[in-house]
C-alpha cells in the first residue's frame, strides 16, 4: 500500500447524524491522494454501522473505548501515515478544493499551520451571534504576523480547518490534556515554539453550531479555563524578561486574569481603567490608575508590558488607539488578551 500524501484525522462520538455528510465531503476533495483515518471514541449510536458501510477505500476506522477528545485525536495520529495531517470533525463539511488550496501554501512556504477561514451555519438555521462574532474575527486573522499578534485573544484558527506537519506535530508533543482546549493549547505551544501560521483566505471549512458542540457542553472551553490557558503560555513567554507588568482593565476578566498570572508568579505593577469608580482604588494590592497615569507607571520600569484585559465589544480597538497615540507598539510593548 503506497504512502498517501494527506491523512484526514476525524474523531467521532455518536455522530450519526452528521457523519456521513461530512465523510462525503473529502471523498470529493480534488486533491485524491489522501486517507482518512476515522477513530470512533465508542459510540453508541449509529455510527460504528454507517462506517462500515462506506465504500471508499481510502478510509480506515479505528475503535476505541470512549477516552474524550485529545486521546482520541493522539489515538488516530499514530495510525496517520502521511506527512500531512488535515483535521475535520464529523459535524462539519468543507469544500471540495480545501486540500488542494492549503497544500499549496504547505508546499511553498515554510509554513507549520495553515488554517482556512469558515463559513458558520446552523443545523436549525439560526447561528448564535456570539458564534458568528467569533468566525468572523477568525477570518480577519490570515497572515501569520495577524495571528500571532491576537492568539492570546481567542484560539485564532478553527481547529478542523487545520492541515499540520506529522512529525513536527509529534515533536511539539501532539495533543495534551491540559484540563483547557486542546487545539488553544496546541496553538500556543507552536506560537511558543516559533513556527509559522497561514490562512487560505476563502472559507473553505463549513463550521456547524447546533447545542452538542463542545464549546457549549464541555467545560474545558470555559472562560475560565482559556484564561488559564492564557496565564500558563504568557507566564512562559511574553512575560518572561520584564521588570513590570500592567493591565489594562479592573473588570471581571482582569481581576480573573491577573488571579491566574499572580499563581504562575506574575504579579502585577498596576492596573489601568476608566471607570471612575475604580480609579484611586486597589485590586490585587496593588493600585488602580486612570489611562493618563499609565505613562508615569510605565517610565518607572526600564522593560515593562502591558495586558489589555477588556472583554466589552469595542474595548479593544479603543485600548489599541489610546496605546498608540501614547507610542506603545503592539506586540513589542503590549498585548491584548481580550
Amino acid at each position: 500500500m503506497s504512502t498517501p500524501l494527506v491523512s484526514f484525522l476525524l474523531p467521532t462520538y455518536n455522530s450519526g447524524a452528521t457523519l456521513a455528510a461530512a465523510l462525503d465531503c473529502l471523498e470529493e476533495q480534488t486533491e485524491r491522494d489522501h486517507e482518512v483515518v476515522v477513530v470512533d471514541d465508542g459510540s453508541t449510536d449509529g455510527t460504528s454501522a454507517l462506517l462500515a458501510s462506506r465504500g471508499d477505500p481510502r478510509l480506515r476506522v479505528l475503535r476505541i473505548g470512549h477516552a474524550g477528545l485529545p486521546a482520541a485525536l493522539n489515538e488516530g495520529l499514530a495510525e496517520c501515515r502521511a506527512p500531512y495531517v488535515a483535521r475535520m470533525d464529523a459535524d462539519d463539511l468543507c469544500r471540495p478544493d480545501r486540500l488542494e488550496r492549503q497544500l499549496e501554501i504547505a508546499e511553498a512556504d515554510d509554513v507549520s499551520v495553515i488554517g482556512t477561514q469558515v463559513e458558520v451555519f446552523s443545523t436549525d438555521g439560526e447561528v448564535a451571534e456570539g458564534f458568528r462574532l467569533y468566525a468572523e474575527w477568525q477570518n480577519s486573522l490570515v497572515r501569520h504576523q495577524e495571528i500571532c499578534r491576537e492568539i492570546f485573544i481567542e484560539s485564532p484558527i478553527a481547529h478542523p480547518s487545520a492541515l499540520l506537519r506529522r512529525e513536527e506535530l509529534l515533536t511539539l508533543g501532539a495533543y495534551e490534556e491540559r484540563g483547557w482546549a486542546e487545539d488553544y493549547d496546541l496553538w500556543l505551544r507552536y506560537h511558543a515554539a516559533g513556527r509559522r501560521f497561514a490562512k487560505v483566505a476563502a472559507p473553505l471549512l463549513c463550521w456547524r453550531e447546533h447545542p452538542g458542540r463542545a464549546t457549549r457542553t464541555d467545560s474545558r472551553y470555559s472562560v475560565e479555563n482559556f484564561l488559564r490557558a492564557k496565564a500558563h503560555y504568557l507566564a512562559r513567554g511574553p512575560l518572561r524578561n520584564r521588570d513590570a507588568l500592567v493591565i489594562w482593565g479592573a473588570g471581571r476578566t482582569g481581576r480573573r486574569l491577573s488571579k491566574h498570572l499572580i499563581r504562575a508568579g506574575h504579579e502585577p505593577a498596576c492596573f489601568i481603567d476608566i471607570a471612575p469608580d475604580r480609579i484611586g482604588g486597589t485590586l490585587r494590592g496593588v493600585p488602580i490608575l486612570s489611562a493618563g497615569e499609565l505613562m508615569g507607571c510605565w517610565s518607572s520600569h526600564r522593560r515593562p508590558i502591558l495586558l489589555a484585559a477588556v472583554a466589552s465589544r469595542g474595548a479593544r480597538a479603543l485600548i489599541r488607539d489610546q496605546l498608540a497615540d501614547m507610542g506603545l507598539k503592539e506586540v513589542e510593548d503590549y498585548l491584548c488578551v481580550a
